[in-house]
C-alpha cells in the first residue's frame, strides 16, 4: 500500500487523505514530513499540523522500544521496502500503547539518493492481542496435556467423514511414534496404523458420527511398523456441531501393559490405577451418572479399611467427611462441574474406620459430559495431608504463643512505668507521715490514724514491688548459685505454711545443677506457685509434688517455650491434683490483676510476679492443665557452664551506727524531678544535721553550681529525669568541679547504669531506698566512707 515514489504525493492528496489506515512521509532521521488524517487520529491529534509539530524523533517518541526504528530502518536499506513490519508503539499525544503493521518504501532522487520513506500504518493491536491469547491458550492447552498420558487430540469431522486434527498433543509420539504435525497434515495416518481385525469398529465409529453427537469409547489394536501390537483405550465426544460437521476432543491412552496384566489382575483397567497409586496417592473414579465410585487399595488402606471392605459408591466416602467441612466439599465440587473452575480442589475430613480423622487433599477433573454439558465422569486422587495439617496447627499456636508473649511485654512496660511513678507518691506519703509522727510526738491522739496510714502505705509499696517484679524492674542480686540447695531450703519452709490437708512430696535431683539467679527471687517462683497450688484445694485435701531436674531443649522445644537458645536447662516443676483450669484460664494467666478467686481473696499478682522473675532469669515457663486433671507448672533456668567455676556470695560488711554530730556542717545537694521528693529529703537531711541544696532539675543544680563555689561535700541525682539525666548532670560536674564527689539514685540499678556510672567516674549508684531514713543513712554511710 506504499504510494510510489515517481508520483508527487499532490496528485494523489485526495486519496491520501481518504485511506481508512494511516499514511505518511518520513525523513530517514525520524522527522514526519506528511501524514493523513487516519494517522493523525490514531495518535491522538485533531490536525496533520498539530501532528507534525508535535513529533520530533519517531524512534524514541513513538515505538516503545526504540531500537525498532533501528531494524525498520535496516530492512528498508537492505531491500527497498517493508510489508507487515510490526511494532508496539504509542499513540504519541495520550501515550497509550497499541500495535501497528507498517508497509513502507524508500523514494530516492534521480541520482539515487534518499529523500524520505513513505509507508502506511494500520492498527493491528486487536489482532495481536487475539493471537497472543490464542498462543498463550494453546500454550496452556499443549502443557496440561502434556502432563496427562497418552494423546490428546481436536478433530473436526465433516458430513462426509472427511478429517482435520485441530490440536494434537505431544503424547502421539509415544503411541505411534510420529510428530503432532504428521497427523495434522495427514488425517488418515492414524487409521493406517489400526489392526486389519478392528477396521471394522472404525467404520462403525464414523457411521455413529456421522448420525449425531455421540460418546464413544473403547479400545482397539494398532500395528507398528516394526510389527508390534498395541493396545489403545479410546474416548471421545463431541463439543459442537454445525452444517460443516462435528467438533469432538477425545485421548487415546497406550494400555498395552495393562492388557498384558490383565489375566494376572483379572481387573479392567487396574495396571494404569496401580501406577497411580504408586505415587503415594490414592485414585478414585467416578462415575457420576450411577453414583458408582471406584476406590484404589491406597484409599481402601489410607482409611483404615481391607481391600473390598469399602463399597464401590461415592457415598461410602461422602458420608464418612466431617460434618464441618461437607458444605465447602460440595461447593467445590458444584463449581468444577459448572466449569468455573478448571480443577476440582478441596481439604476435608475423612473418619477412618478407627473412628479418627484424617485430612485429604482431593484433586480431580470431570473427564466426560453429556451433550448438555453435565459431568458423566470424574477422575482423581486422594492425599493424605494429616501431618501437614498438624504442622499448621501447631504453626499457629506458635503464633499464638509469640502475640502473648508480646503482649505481656507490653503489659510490663505499662506497668513497670506506672509503678515507678506510683512508688515515688508512696515515698513521699511514707516519708511525710514518718516526719509527721515526729512533729506531733508520741502521745498525740492521731498517732492511731497516722500508724493505720502508714501500715496501708507499706501495703501499697509491697504491691508495688511486685508490680516492679512482674515488670523486671527490681533491682537483682544475680549470682552463679547450685539450684538444688536453694530448692531445698525453700521447701524446708513451705513445710511450715502448708494448710491442713495438704501433702507435700519432692523428687530433687542429686547435682546441684548451677544457674545464674537471684536467690530471694527464685525462692519467691517457688513459694507463689506452691501457696497457688494449695489454694486450689479450697480446703479440701491435696497432694502437691515438687520436682528438680536437668533438661536438655532441642531447637523445636526452645522454641515452642517462647523461643529461648537450646542447650541445657534446669526444669523446676510444681504440680497439684487441684481442680484444674480451663483453656481461656490459660490463656490468661499470667496477666497481672487477672485472679478467679473471689474479690477480696487475692491481688491476681503471684503469677504475673512469677512470670516477671522468670522472664528476667532468661527462662520460661510452661503450664499445663486440664479441667478435673489438675494443674502442672514446669519452670526452665538456664545452667551455667560447666566450666565456670561457683561464685561465692559477697558477705555484707556492717556499716558503723550513725552519729548526728558528725553531719553538722556537711553541704550536700540533692536533685530530683520530683517536687515532693525535693522538698521531704531537703527537710529530712536538715532535720539530720545536714546543709541541704535542693533542685529539682539537673539544668537548674548546674546553673547554680556555676555561679556559686560554696564547698560541696557529696552531690545525690535522680537517674531518670526529664532533660538531662543523672549520668549527663555527672559528666557536667566533673567539667566544672573536678573530683567533685556525686552519687546516683534509681529505682532501676542495671549493668548499663553501672558501667555509664563508672565510666562518668561515678562508683556510688543507689537503688531507690524503702523509706526516708534508709536515704538519709545511705548518704550518712557515703559521707562516712570518704
Amino acid at each position: 500500500m506504499s504510494l510510489p515514489a515517481a508520483v508527487p504525493l499532490g496528485e494523489f492528496a485526495t486519496l491520501f487523505n481518504f485511506l481508512p489506515i494511516g499514511a505518511y512521509r518520513s525523513s530517514p532521521d525520524g522527522q514526519m514530513i506528511r501524514s493523513n488524517q487516519a494517522l493523525v487520529e490514531l495518535n491522538g491529534y485533531a490536525s496533520e499540523a498539530e501532528h507534525l509539530a508535535a513529533v520530533k524523533d519517531i524512534a524514541r517518541e513513538w515505538y516503545v522500544d526504540p531500537l525498532r526504528r533501528d531494524a525498520f530502518k535496516q530492512r528498508l536499506e537492505h531491500e527497498g521496502f517493508v510489508r507487515g513490519f510490526v511494532s508496539e508503539i504509542w499513540r504519541h499525544k495520550t501515550r497509550e500503547r497499541i500495535w501497528i503493521s507498517e508497509n513502507a518504501h524508500i523514494v530516492r532522487d534521480g541520482q539515487g539518493a534518499v529523500l524520505y520513506y513513505e509507508g502506511t500504518v494500520e492498527d493491528v493491536t486487536e489482532r495481536v492481542r487475539n493471537q497472543e491469547a490464542l498462543r498463550r491458550s494453546e500454550e496452556q492447552l499443549r502443557q496440561i496435556t502434556a502432563q496427562v498420558p497418552g494423546m490428546v487430540f481436536v478433530v473436526h469431522v465433516a458430513p462426509d467423514g472427511r478429517r482435520e486434527y485441530r490440536f494434537v498433543s505431544s503424547g502421539v509420539r509415544d503411541i505411534y511414534g510420529f510428530d503432532p504435525e504428521d497427523l495434522m497434515r495427514d488425517p488418515m495416518l492414524i487409521a493406517r496404523y489400526r489392526h486389519p481385525d478392528d477396521q471394522a469398529v472404525l467404520e462403525q465409529d464414523m457411521e455413529q458420527i456421522r448420525q449425531g453427537p455421540v460418546d464413544l469409547g473403547g479400545e482397539f489394536r494398532i500395528v507398528m511398523p516394526d510389527g508390534q501390537i498395541r493396545w489403545i483405550y479410546r474416548r471421545s465426544c463431541t463439543v459442537s456441531s454445525d452444517a460443516s460437521g462435528f467438533l469432538r476432543v477425545g485421548v487415546l491412552l497406550d494400555i498395552t501393559g495393562r492388557k498384558q496384566a490383565e489375566a494376572a489382575l483379572h481387573e479392567s483397567e487396574a495396571l494404569w490405577k496401580l501406577a497411580m497409586d504408586s505415587t503415594g496417592d490414592g485414585v478414585w473414579d467416578w462415575n457420576i451418572a450411577t453414583g458408582e465410585e471406584f476406590f484404589s487399595c491406597r484409599i481402601q488402606t489410607m482409611f483404615g479399611f481391607d481391600e473390598g471392605e469399602l463399597a464401590n459408591l461415592a457415598e461410602a466416602l461422602d458420608s464418612r467427611t466431617h460434618p464441618d467441612d461437607v458444605a465447602q466439599m460440595l461447593t467445590d465440587r458444584q463449581a468444577h462441574f459448572d466449569g468455573h473452575t478448571p480443577v476440582y480442589r478441596n481439604e476435608h475430613r475423612v473418619r477412618c474406620k478407627d473412628g479418627s480423622w484424617k485430612w485429604v487433599l482431593s484433586r480431580g477433573m470431570v473427564i466426560a459430559r453429556n451433550a448438555a454439558g453435565q459431568p458423566l465422569r470424574m477422575v482423581g486422587t486422594h492425599t493424605d495431608i494429616t501431618e501437614l495439617k498438624q504442622a499448621e496447627a501447631q504453626q499457629h499456636v506458635l503464633e499464638a504463643q509469640l502475640r502473648e508473649s508480646q503482649k505481656m511485654e507490653a503489659i510490663g512496660t505499662l506497668a513497670g512505668g506506672v509503678a515507678h511513678d506510683f512508688n515515688n507518691l508512696l515515698a513521699a506519703i511514707l516519708g511525710n507521715l514518718a516526719l509527721a509522727r515526729e512533729d506531733v510526738g508520741p502521745d498525740h491522739l492521731a498517732q492511731e490514724s497516722l500508724q493505720e496510714i502508714s501500715r496501708a502505705a507499706i501495703q501499697a509499696r509491697q504491691l508495688v514491688q511486685q508490680i516492679l517484679t512482674f515488670s523486671r524492674r527490681q533491682t537483682q542480686a544475680m549470682r552463679q548459685q547450685p539450684l538444688t540447695p536453694l530448692v531445698q531450703e525453700t521447701l524446708g519452709l513451705l513445710r511450715s505454711l502448708l494448710p491442713a490437708g495438704a501433702r507435700l512430696d519432692t523428687l530433687l535431683s542429686k547435682a546441684p545443677l548451677v544457674v545464674n539467679s537471684d536467690a530471694t527471687q527464685v525462692q519467691q517462683v517457688l513459694i507463689n506457685l506452691c501457696s497457688n497450688a494449695w489454694q486450689a484445694f479450697e480446703g479440701r485435701t491435696g497432694v502437691i509434688s515438687v520436682a528438680l531436674e536437668a533438661a536438655r531443649l532441642d531447637a523445636t522445644q526452645a522454641l515452642q517455650l517462647g523461643n529461648l537458645p537450646a542447650g541445657a536447662y534446669a526444669c523446676l516443676s510444681v504440680t497439684d491434683n487441684g481442680p484444674g483450669m480451663t483453656a481461656e484460664t490459660q490463656r490468661r494467666l499470667f496477666e497481672p490483676f487477672f485472679t478467679t478467686k473471689p474479690p477480696g481473696a487475692g491481688t491476681g499478682l503471684g503469677l504475673a510476679v512469677v512470670h516477671g522473675i522468670v522472664k528476667a532469669h532468661r527462662g520460661a515457663i510452661a503450664v499445663h492443665s486440664q479441667p478435673g486433671e489438675g494443674t502442672r507448672f514446669d519452670v526452665y533456668l538456664p545452667l551455667a557452664g560447666e566450666a565456670e567455676a561457683l561464685q561465692p556470695a559477697p558477705e555484707a560488711v556492717p556499716a558503723p551506727g550513725p552519729n548526728v554530730s558528725e553531719a553538722d556542717g556537711r553541704h550536700v545537694v540533692y536533685i530530683d524531678d520530683y517536687e515532693a521528693m525535693v522538698f521531704l529529703v531537703g527537710r529530712l537531711l536538715r532535720k539530720q544535721g545536714f546543709r541541704v541544696t535542693t533542685f529539682e532539675s539537673g539544668e537548674a543544680a548546674l546553673a547554680w553550681l556555676r555561679t556559686h563555689d560554696d564547698p560541696i561535700d557529696l552531690v545525690v541525682t535522680d537517674q531518670n529525669m526529664p532533660g538531662l539525666s543523672g549520668v549527663e548532670v555527672v559528666r557536667e560536674i566533673g567539667r566544672l568541679r573536678p573530683g567533685q564527689r556525686v552519687a546516683i539514685v534509681s529505682g532501676h540499678v542495671n549493668d548499663q547504669l553501672l558501667a555509664e556510672a563508672a565510666a562518668a567516674g561515678v562508683s556510688d549508684v543507689l537503688g531507690k531506698q524503702d523509706s526516708m531514713d534508709a536515704l538519709g543513712e545511705a548518704i550518712r554511710q557515703l559521707l562516712e566512707a570518704r
